[in-house]
């Protein structure tokens, strides 16, 4: 491989996580003003940041089906320009309902390109590049979700909320440009490959966490008593049992269950969900917190995050040196619980607290969130090069997801105890503080499970090859055997 397509992929690679990763974030500091100017409601808000990240999560498994089928560089494409044109049609929405339908698009776009990029790393790059390459895409994500608010906050305060979106028309563009460099597909597509697409599977794979995250935002806002919210969560429920019934059923299945077997991969995938669940929780209720509590400006709210994204700039690139001396299982779980302790932290910061008071919680979770770098690697290891687009929708479906989880759980528990709390004489504000402070907590313990989870899972590595699972030596890989099989 030349070296000048070789610092194309790299810079793709990079481009890529920070554009996608960028739009989890980079709205919520500019929610205040986005509720203003467009008149929405606390649940509006959420379906604005959740939406984005809900039809992501649902669609990352048939895009990475997808890429593994039609090829890499052609579903890179096609997910490049939608992400980018749904961008543009989100900076121009005048309502709400535009703006979350907007948002949709933008999320289905990024389900096409995040698997393909990952596919890129493991199929097209040389097997010592690989490593580097997941490193850098790892710190692009890292660096896109902490300096989000930052960046979210200086131009919602000095340009509009509007250029929020309108950031991602020249990125789209210029990784749409890079990604010629993208080895064509080994196979030409042929006739009847539309058919080996698993369409049930699909399907049912979209329908569960849409079903589900329905019933968690009606039942936060008024009672999980109340219909339809039980139906939704039995048809979610639902929606996973035939999905599991079809998926062993299926010639060309959406996910080979197999792979779920493999405890690195389940385990790895568990321990994203968890994860997400504290840290996208944490930075969307924090800026409301910040602004609607503290009284700072969207720009102050930003900032208030940067030491954050140091902290995970400052640590990224030792992460896999921590993982190699102690194990994976080790600084990966040991990373969870500095984050569920930064949690805890920001959990108890009240109505008088400054940005100083903040600082050590966040720091806390940046230092940590940095550390578990090397789980993408380890939940990937070992998957074969024709299921690599599989293996990366599946994490990368965990990590997305789980920001979903992290809103609309975190909101569902802040309101209810936010009601309960004006119900029992409290101002709003106390009432909003109260629930916060709940919110987190739950957070925090989530992320105490997924460090358990991590521990379990990654203390021994096993690789899928030939549908069989291996155990592999210590000889065989680094960072305890955390690497893609041959």
């Amino acid at each position: 491989m030349s070296r000048t397509r070789l610092t194309a992929l790299l810079a793709l690679v990079a481009l890529t996580g920070f554009i996608t990763t960028l739009d989890n974030t980079v709205v919520n500091v500019a929610l205040p003003t986005i509720q203003r100017e467009l008149g929405l409601s606390v649940t509006g808000l959420e379906w604005v940041a959740s939406s984005y990240v809900l039809v992501f999560g649902a669609f990352l498994l048939p895009g990475g089906r997808l890429g593994d089928l039609f090829g890499r560089r052609r579903v890179l494409a096609v997910g490049l320009i939608v992400f980018t044109a749904a961008s543009a049609a989100a900076a121009f929405a005048q309502d709400g309902a535009t703006l979350i339908a907007a948002r949709s698009v933008q999320g289905s776009g990024a389900a096409l390109v995040i698997p393909a990029t990952l596919a890129v790393i493991a199929a097209d790059l040389p097997e010592r590049r690989r490593a580097p390459a997941i490193g850098l895409w790892t710190a692009a994500l890292a660096v896109a979700l902490a300096c989000g608010p930052a960046v979210g906050g200086l131009i919602t305060q000095h340009w509009g909320w509007s250029w929020v979106f309108l950031l991602n028309v020249p990125c789209g563009a210029l990784a749409l440009a890079l990604s010629a460099a993208v080895p064509p597909a080994r196979e030409q597509p042929h006739a009847g490959l539309l058919g080996r697409l698993d369409l049930p599977g699909i399907v049912l794979s979209a329908l569960a966490p849409l079903l589900l995250t329905y019933a968690l935002v009606r039942g936060g806002e008024d009672s999980f008593q109340a219909a339809p919210v039980p139906y939704c969560l039995a048809g979610a429920a639902l929606c996973v049992l035939v999905l599991i019934g079809v998926e062993r059923r299926a010639p060309q299945p959406l996910v080979e269950l197999d792979l779920l077997g493999t405890r690195s991969l389940g385990g790895g995938a568990l321990a994203q969900v968890l994860w997400g669940i504290g840290v996208n929780g944490v930075f969307f209720f924090t800026a409301l917190y910040l602004q609607r509590l503290l009284g700072f400006t969207p720009t102050e709210a930003g900032l208030a995050f940067l030491p954050l994204a140091l902290a995970l700039l400052a640590v990224t690139p030792f992460a896999e040196r921590a993982a190699g001396r102690a194990g994976v299982h080790r600084s990966v779980a040991a990373g969870l619980l500095l984050v569920a302790g930064g949690l805890w932290w920001v959990s108890d910061t009240g109505a008088g607290a400054s940005r100083l008071d903040l600082q050590p919680g966040l720091l806390l979770i940046g230092v940590g969130s940095a550390l578990t770098a090397p789980l993408t690697v380890c939940a990937v290891a070992g998957v074969p090069e024709d299921r690599t687009g599989m293996a990366s929708g599946l994490i990368s479906a965990a990590r997305e997801i789980s920001g979903v989880f992290g809103v609309v759980l975190v909101g569902a528990v802040l309101s209810r105890r936010q009601t309960a709390s004006l119900h029992a004489g409290h101002t709003p504000d106390e009432a909003f503080l109260d629930g916060y402070h709940l919110g987190l907590r739950l957070a925090a313990g989530c992320v105490v499970l997924g460090a358990l989870v991590t521990w379990y899972a990654l203390r021994e590595n096993t690789s899928v090859a030939s549908g069989r699972g291996r155990r592999s030596t210590p000889e065989e890989g680094r960072s305890e055997d955390c690497r893609p099989a041959p």
